[in-house]
């Protein structure tokens, strides 16, 4: 009996021994020389690339950015109190990763994947490298649809197309979440996935943000990348690249994607306390000589793809902080050169109560126009022309004491041209209702009209034109053209309204 167990355990080990093939890996190992401010200095690791993750004790991640004859430079992408010269630190062999897919959407994550919502792991889901390059010109189409932000004054006078990249620029308090936001939530009637990227954000205002895309039902079609102001700048450096190849993913499914990078003076920050710390010549401003690049290689992901490609798209609404208005500051300069037009957001409008603050004069979109529907487009040339003449006027007007009729006129239409481009957050509008109260406005239906009654008679036309002429609405926001007798029909509406709006406060 003994003999024939020790005979089956025997042939067992046997069997186990034949089945297994143990393989031999090599692993690189260094040691760190200086750990301190988000970088480490490393000795060691001889066959590093540039890019490459390493891992130090209790699974902090780092990326090697600076390759020096003696060291090698390392951004942490994660705490390193718990680090120290002389510690081990392994080479991983493969390039900084993000993961990607469907499962990220309705979440809030960090660039390396980590869940930020309290929900569970992400469980099983592709990573792709956080660089990668931009689509070759021959896989490029022009834009051609827009990207409907529900802003009437960024509709009309200053649109988006999809695959654009247009700036948001202005002063600290001006306005600028609130666009981007409101343009995710008006996204929830299209097929658009979103993208929003905080970078240095205070974790507050970053929960803000996230609640108000909850309660618009905007979550569930957006994936939140955050990095706050209190992680590494390691973290802060890669965040918009993950969140870009994030996106990527849709866009290579055939998806049209919206990405808002919040902001990218923080990004151009924390690169720069990076390279003063890893002893990179400064230069401008104390900014690296690459620092134009860094943003360039960023922004020239977003396009819209040829259907040999997928037909997808990637629109990049980048943020930028201005200081007292100097938008020919170092980074705004850059980032103007490089993004397809911008939309600025004056202080000074912001504390008139101009909301939203867009200064039509300094915004400009070099695309978009060749997207905007045609109903768009017809109202868009006149509107912006009187606007301008407005604002002119307004200020020559200061220093007059009578004015003729004409310039009167002028005036008054324009006041109400700019109170009807005036916009509470978090309500963006259809296409037709934006529509239909802008022609109004250029027809002079509304110059007699009292300014305070403005805002009270545009909620009483969406209403009773929605109601009348529903089919007209449909064609309008499909991107159709009316014609003239369906527009006189509309006109005859929207005088009537205005009649009895008038009636009723004069009783």
């Amino acid at each position: 009996m003994l003999q024939e167990l020790l005979d089956d355990t025997m042939t067992t080990l046997r069997a186990a021994i034949d089945s297994s093939h143990l393989e031999m890996h090599p692993v690189e190992t260094g040691t760190v020389l200086y750990v301190g401010g988000g970088i480490a200095r490393i000795a060691g690791l001889p066959n590093i690339t540039s890019d490459e993750l390493v891992e130090f004790p209790g699974g902090v991640l780092g990326v090697a950015i600076n390759l020096e004859p003696d060291e090698i430079g390392v951004m942490l992408l994660g705490d390193s109190d718990e680090l120290s010269a002389g510690t081990r630190v392994t080479a991983t062999g493969r390039e900084a990763d993000t993961p990607v897919g469907e499962a990220l959407l309705g979440r809030v994550i960090d660039a390396t994947g980590r869940v930020l919502d309290g929900g569970k792991v992400l469980q099983s889901v592709e990573r792709r490298p956080i660089e990668q390059a931009a689509p070759a010109i021959i896989d490029r189409s022009p834009v051609t649809e827009p990207l409907m932000t529900g802003i009437k004054a960024i509709d009309a006078l200053i649109p988006i197309g999809r695959g654009q990249r247009e700036l948001v620029v202005g002063d600290r308090q001006t306005g600028k979440t609130s666009v981007v936001v409101d343009t995710i939530i008006n996204q929830r009637t299209t097929d658009v996935i979103c993208i929003y990227c905080a970078i240095g954000q205070r974790g507050t205002a970053v929960a803000r943000v996230i609640e108000t895309l909850r309660e618009h039902d905007a979550l569930e079609y957006s994936i939140v990348v955050v990095a706050s102001d209190e992680d590494p700048p390691g973290l802060r450096f890669v965040t918009p690249y993950a969140a870009t190849t994030m996106a990527e993913y849709f866009r290579e499914k055939g998806r049209d994607t919206l990405i808002i990078y919040d902001d990218l003076t923080r990004h151009a920050r924390a690169y720069r306390e990076l390279s003063l710390l890893l002893r990179r010549p400064p230069g401008r401003e104390a900014y690296p000589g690459d620092i134009f690049y860094i943003h360039s290689r960023l922004l020239e992901r977003a396009t819209h793809l040829n259907e040999d490609c997928g037909g997808g798209s990637l629109t990049a609404l980048p943020i930028i902080e201005t200081h007292a208005q100097d938008i020919s500051a170092y980074i705004p300069t850059n980032l103007i050169s490089i993004t397809d037009g911008q939309i600025y957001l004056s202080p000074t409008l912001f504390h008139k109560g101009l909301l939203p603050a867009i200064d039509v004069g300094k915004s400009v979109s070099r695309v978009g126009g060749k997207t905007q529907y045609p109903a768009f487009r017809d109202v868009s040339g006149d509107l912006r022309l009187a606007y301008s003449q407005f604002e002119e006027l307004e200020t020559f007007a200061r220093f007059a004491t009578r004015l003729d009729e004409d310039t009167r006129a002028t005036i008054e239409h324009g006041r109400r041209v700019r109170e009807v481009l005036k916009q509470s957050e978090q309500q963006p509008l259809p296409a037709s209702s934006q529509i239909i109260i802008l022609k109004a406005v250029n027809a002079g239906l509304l110059d007699k009209l009292p300014l305070e009654l403005v805002g009270s008679a545009e909620a009483k036309l969406q209403e009773r034109i929605q109601a009348d002429f529903p089919q007209c609405c449909e064609q309008l926001q499909a991107g159709e053209s009316l014609d003239d007798s369906e527009w006189e029909k509309i006109l005859d509406s929207v005088q009537d309204v205005l009649s009895k709006l008038v009636e009723s406060t004069e009783d």
